[in-house]
């Protein structure tokens, strides 16, 4: 039997795709945290069939556009004294920065490190960005190479 433990103050991150988990856990850098995380898997979901969950018991920042650029059907519950105080639906954001690289050899970020990586929503529907300075479309969701973060 799984057993976690509640959240006394922290964050829940819940309706990931199942699958998308360990990319989201790995790009919050929670594998070295110095507190408790977990990364539950292949939860069964009335919603989606199968999800994963995501509980830190800790408060962090996160770009909660980046988890919309991911996967938009995320929702983080905010915990406070074992209770949710707020909970967040994500949706894909209309820009995003630093967060994916463009994988156009010609574009000037490839060359210009300090430029940043923008890209900016063309398709909500099919959820198509598209580079800020080349125009190269990139799909955001769970094939996304995500830039590093530091929560």
């Amino acid at each position: 039997m799984l057993n976690v433990d509640t959240i006394k103050n922290g964050l829940v991150i819940d309706h990931i795709n199942a699958g998308y988990g360990p990319k989201i856990f790995q790009w919050l850098g929670l594998d070295k945290a110095k507190f408790s995380s977990a990364l539950i898997m292949n939860v069964p979901s009335k919603k989606i069939g199968k999800k994963d969950i995501i509980k830190i018991d800790n408060t962090i920042n996160i770009d909660f556009s980046v988890l919309g650029f991911i996967d938009p059907n995320i929702t983080v519950n905010i915990i406070k004294d074992e209770k949710i105080v707020n909970k967040i639906t994500m949706e894909l954001p209309d820009r995003v920065e630093n967060v994916v690289k463009c994988k156009n050899p010609r574009c000037i970020t490839m060359t210009e490190h300090y430029i940043p990586q923008i890209f900016r929503l063309v398709d909500r529907t099919q959820g198509l960005y598209r580079c800020q300075y080349c125009d190269t479309l990139y799909k955001a969701g769970n094939n996304a190479e995500l830039m590093e973060h530091k929560y």
